[in-house]
């Protein structure tokens, strides 16, 4: 590991130990372990304008696994019971009704409002869902579409010493397929890739890697850096003159700015947070994500995906195929959804009662649905061809169920929605023109969708 501090030798007469020039040299690697997000950072300022949305934000909540409609959002109490499942529909405070094992979602559905009728025509693998949700696009012949907060990050910038857009707690990891997950910056280029808290903020000993500077780093070697800094910029001006030193010279500023930023410990300290919140949201890995989620838009963080689960094989998600190493419909109820219902309950409440959610939309998305018909392991399969996302916050009008599906759950009956919508109703929150522009391969301009697709605009 790369290291900022420690006792230097070879003292030159300006204070400036030998080691901390090769150790201060290298700082432009730690600035690529940071997602390479801060490589270009001052050519996204530049670009930047003031806008009148500036101060919207997202929370993107990615359901990996997928959750089953009928099991959750879009109960079916009249179908047979191979199809309607074990549980019973319950009322909300919206205009419709969720299955018993979220109670606490049903208290706030005057917030949410739900879209029944979502489809797409990939293949029903994970990785295939996890790129058109987020992105609006498959991958295809060799395109990357960026993410949704990668795009926000190269329109906007940042706002602070804090990154843009930051996943939580890491990545998707691998779920059977090939494909990108959508999670990344794609043609836009490493510079906007997303900050990757890569730790459990659930820990006793949570800690940020490569963002929040060692403990032991006084103010005295810290001066000692920027000293250094100085003399470098003095006497390498033909170097400097250069593109790629002027890249790494954003990077290194940006780099060392983010892991001696005040703002950034702060906004990551979740000791800052009285025990009673911390327990509101619920001691595990999804709960705390949901809380920090909340502290980082606080502090000015643009955009923040969070993963409910990271992969579909060394835990118990929402996929529900019901022999091992899977778990059931019944086991959902158990496991999963008392997690979950804890955590969103509590995010929407706390965004609400601190006045944040009318600027800040949080977005409930899967990568399809699930079987209609329950399989004879005692789960549901994968199923792309219906499914339900929900949204709230950021201009949305709450509860409501948007569109609907067929008696059985298995295909859209009225108002059906492609993931391309489902992307541009976040654009539309964050307030941008869907026909904006990014720069991609080879020069050529790509819309923010695709051209004739619009936002699910029944939700404003």
């Amino acid at each position: 590991m790369l290291k900022l501090t420690g006792k230097g030798t070879a003292t030159t007469c300006d204070g400036i130990t030998r080691r901390d020039f090769l150790q201060v040299g290298a700082l432009g690697g730690i600035g690529l372990t940071l997602p390479q997000l801060l490589a270009a950072e001052e050519i996204a300022k530049q670009s930047a304008t003031k806008d009148p949305n500036d101060d919207r934000s997202v929370i993107m909540i990615f359901n990996l696994g997928a959750p089953s409609q009928m099991d959750t959002f879009d109960p079916k109490p009249d179908a047979p019971a191979e199809i309607r499942g074990p549980f019973k529909p319950i009322a909300t405070r919206g205009d419709f009704q969720i299955t018993e094992i979220l109670p606490l979602h049903a208290e706030v559905a005057d917030k949410f409002s739900v879209v029944r009728s979502c489809y797409h025509t990939g293949a029903a693998v994970h990785d295939t869902g996890h790129q058109m949700l987020q992105t609006g696009r498959l991958f295809s012949g060799g395109i990357n579409t960026p993410h949704v907060g990668c795009a926000l990050a190269y329109l906007r910038g940042p706002k602070t010493d804090l990154p843009p857009h930051v996943i939580l707690p890491e990545p998707m990891g691998s779920t059977g397929g090939n494909l990108p997950h959508g999670q990344d910056a794609g043609f836009l280029g490493k510079a906007y890739d997303p900050f990757a808290l890569m730790a459990d903020p659930s820990k006793p000993n949570f800690k940020v890697p490569d963002l929040l500077p060692p403990q032991d780093m006084g103010e005295a070697r810290l001066d000692r850096r920027r000293r250094l800094r100085s003399i470098v910029e003095s006497q390498v001006d033909q170097f400097e003159t250069s593109a790629a030193a002027k890249l790494m010279d954003s990077n290194f500023e940006a780099a060392y700015r983010l892991m001696t930023s005040p703002q950034a410990r702060e906004a990551f300290d979740l000791s800052k947070e009285p025990e009673k919140v911390r327990e509101r949201y619920g001691k595990n890995r999804f709960g705390q994500c949901c809380l920090l989620a909340r502290r980082l838009i606080e502090a000015g963080v643009r955009f923040v995906t969070v993963n409910t689960f990271l992969t579909v094989f060394n835990e118990i998600t929402w996929d529900i195929h019901g022999s091992k190493p899977f778990t059931s419909i019944e086991g959902m109820k158990d496991i999963v959804a008392p997690m979950y219902d804890q955590a969103y309950s509590a995010l929407i409440m706390d965004l609400a009662d601190r006045g944040m959610l009318e600027k800040t939309m949080v977005c409930n998305l899967a990568e399809f649905g699930r079987t209609p018909r329950v399989n004879p392991a005692g789960g549901r399969d994968h199923w792309p061809q219906c499914f339900t996302v929900y949204f709230a916050g950021g201009g949305i009008q709450g509860g409501r169920a948007i569109g609907q599906s067929d008696p059985q759950g298995a295909f859209p009956a009225e108002r059906p929605c492609e993931p391309a919508e489902v992307v541009g109703t976040i654009y539309k929150s964050l307030g941008f023109d869907l026909e904006t522009t990014l720069p991609g391969p080879a020069g050529r301009p790509f819309p923010l969708v695709d051209f004739g697709k619009d936002a699910i605009r029944e939700l404003f």
